[in-house]
């Protein structure tokens, strides 16, 4: 799966957009509009959803949680997550 990333001077970033309240988590694969879709058992309260889906990211790209932080859309299903000390050819 190749997935849709934007180099920043520390790391990617990545579109993401979440369903919470799912049956399985993970990550769902790409959608049309180069946005990773990423399935949450969570519900989106007090920041459940968005707790599961730093798990989730930095067990995917091998990094610690604290390298994994949602920059835009806290409170929205679409999200933008930076990953940081992340290389990229």
């Amino acid at each position: 799966m190749k997935l849709p990333y934007k180099k920043t001077k520390n790391g990617i970033t990545l579109e993401v957009k979440v369903e919470p309240r799912s049956s399985k988590k993970g990550i769902a694969g790409v959608m049309d509009n180069n946005v990773l879709k990423v399935k949450l058992t969570a519900p989106p309260v007090d920041g459940a959803a968005n707790e599961q889906l730093i798990e989730i990211i930095a067990e995917e790209f091998g990094v610690k949680k604290s390298a994994v932080r949602i920059i835009r859309g806290q409170s929205s299903k679409t999200k933008v997550v930076e990953i940081t000390g992340i290389e990229t050819s």
